[in-house]
């Protein structure tokens, strides 16, 4: 977590993980809630800004395409 941005992408993914989570623990939906831990984990496994940006739309997305 060396940059600035790296921290700022990893706060901004974080609290929309944080969201999904609450969401889909609050209705009872597994994709949105294991998309929100995956979410909140993540970044602390990535090493560059690119694949955290990446990572973190698809992530974002995945439960807007998929309904369970």
């Amino acid at each position: 977590m060396g940059s600035t941005a790296m921290i700022m992408w990893s706060v901004l993914f974080g609290a929309i993980g944080m969201g999904y989570f609450v969401y889909g623990k609050r209705q009872q939906a597994i994709v949105p809630l294991c998309m929100g831990m995956a979410l909140m984990v993540y970044p602390y496994f990535v090493a560059s800004v690119t694949s955290l940006v990446i990572v973190g739309m698809v992530l974002v997305a995945i439960p807007f395409f998929v309904r369970r």
